[in-house]
């Protein structure tokens, strides 16, 4: 997603906004960045190829990890520019400081990736075999001409992100998840599971910790909706946030606890750590997979309910996959209120089936009714997020969990993102709409506190001018 997007607003009635927003489109310079820079030539790649093997024959590669990276990287560079210059390489010193920084990358990083390891707009990293590496760009996939020299080369490459962490990759377990040092979420599979070469998925960790106002210029939500969502955190209600891969979730998640108060102990449990919380006081869980033997593994649901005993004051799930959903709503329904999580799903209501599922697999022996009445007691507050067409990640409904009517979970939708058209551009044209409906949990905010105009639930009043007059940030 991109920051550079200007936003104007329509004319006639609207609701809380309007976002008409557009994204930048791909330019050539673009296209340029995201092939490994554009800068290595043919010959810079096959002298490169040459002096880095012959650098493996004369450097010691088993002090690395005991030097500090500026100065392996120094000693790398100098013996590379002496091992040119006595081969005579016939490339000009710019080129020779290329060749010397790609193997730099390959000894210590992640080898033809690292220019786009390096790239900020570049938010996804797909490699489909040695010779394909796709990635994602303001919400677009675009091929790059990035190339490793095999599938061996690949491999290596692999298995150095991976055994980082202490997780291995073979062909007795041919699929990992690991991450990198900044963060960036790492899944890879091999043969025999894939049948024409490694593959890898890299999705990046945002150096930069997005905000709410971050958010409001992207066009994902509007400045009233995310007063809103500031009430509900403080408010300590329940909230699951709903989408599809990539749809922007995690994000969502860190920014909303950002309004959780310094003052509170919070737990996170992640299978791959990504939240980024800035209180003073959290602590953070991360899953263990199987070892060697195939033992040892530790999931979510035992870390849920360990994490019980470690006094929490909210729980924060960066996703829930399997049974730690029964152990969440429980954590939620006995006490421990203001909780976060996310679920894959495509819809509000079908995030609660998807919860219903998860539970099920537990093999528990709870009657669907029953079940339900917990995950309406349990969940206060759904968020759907959508990754749209034009690349766009959008909050597209607010709804609020009101309870049980037979044997259905009822709930009131208070904010949507109403389509109206695709233009010529192909941007997602729409609005940002209040239903009218005023949310129960609205006495919650006047009991704590929370100032928070009811106005702002009314789809006939201009918001953004209505905010403005009463001075809210």
């Amino acid at each position: 997603m991109s920051t550079n997007q200007q936003t104007t607003t329509g004319t006639g009635k609207a609701g809380p906004a309007v976002s008409r927003s557009r994204p930048r489109r791909h330019t050539n310079e673009d296209e340029q960045q995201l092939s490994g820079n554009g800068q290595h030539s043919s010959l810079e790649k096959e002298w490169k190829e040459k002096i880095y093997q012959k650098l493996l024959k004369v450097m010691d590669l088993s002090v690395i990890n005991s030097l500090e990276d500026t100065e392996v990287r120094k000693q790398i560079e100098d013996l590379c520019h002496k091992l040119m210059t006595d081969q005579a390489v016939p490339i000009n010193l710019e080129g020779r400081k290329r060749v010397s920084k790609m193997i730099e990358d390959e000894v210590l990083g992640l080898g033809p990736l690292e220019p786009l390891l390096a790239d900020e707009g570049v938010t996804e990293i797909l490699v489909n075999g040695a010779d394909k590496v796709y990635v994602e760009k303001l919400g677009k996939l675009i091929l790059t001409d990035v190339r490793f020299n095999d599938n061996e080369h690949l491999m290596n490459i692999i298995d150095r992100i991976v055994s980082r962490v202490g997780r291995r990759v073979d062909e007795m377990s041919p699929m990992v998840d690991a991450r990198l040092q900044d963060g960036s979420r790492v899944n890879a599979i091999i043969a025999p599971l894939t049948l024409d070469g490694p593959m890898m998925s890299i999705r990046r960790f945002s150096v930069k910790m997005l905000t709410m106002d971050d958010l409001i210029e992207m066009g994902t939500l509007t400045r009233p909706i995310a007063e809103v969502l500031r009430g509900i955190v403080k408010a300590r209600l329940n909230i699951l946030i709903s989408g599809g891969t990539g749809s922007g979730k995690t994000t969502t998640l860190n920014i909303l606890s950002t309004f959780v108060p310094d003052d509170e102990r919070i737990i996170t449990i992640e299978d791959s750590a990504e939240l980024q919380l800035q209180q003073p006081h959290v602590v953070r869980l991360e899953t263990r997979p199987a070892n060697i033997e195939g033992k040892g593994a530790i999931g979510q649901r035992e870390l849920v309910r360990n994490s019980l005993r470690m006094r929490p004051d909210r729980i924060v799930m960066g996703e829930v996959r399997g049974g730690e959903a029964f152990d969440m709503l429980q954590a939620m329904n006995t006490g421990h209120d203001g909780s976060l999580t996310t679920v894959h799903a495509n819809s509000p209501r079908d995030a609660l089936s998807r919860i219903e599922n998860l539970v099920s697999i537990t093999g528990l022996n709870i009657p669907p009714k029953a079940l339900r009445a917990q995950i309406a007691s349990a969940i206060d507050v759904v968020l759907q997020i959508e990754r749209q067409e034009d690349g766009r990640r959008r909050l597209v409904s607010v709804q609020e969990i009101n309870g049980m009517e037979g044997d259905i979970i009822t709930m009131s939708e208070l904010f949507k993102f109403q389509r109206e058209r695709i233009d010529d551009e192909g941007n997602v044209i729409g609005i940002f709409r209040a239903t009218g409906i005023v949310p129960e949990f609205y006495s919650q905010f006047e009991k704590r506190g929370i100032d928070i105009p009811i106005d702002i639930f009314d789809p006939d009043i201009d918001l953004d001018d209505k905010f403005q007059d009463m001075g809210v940030q």
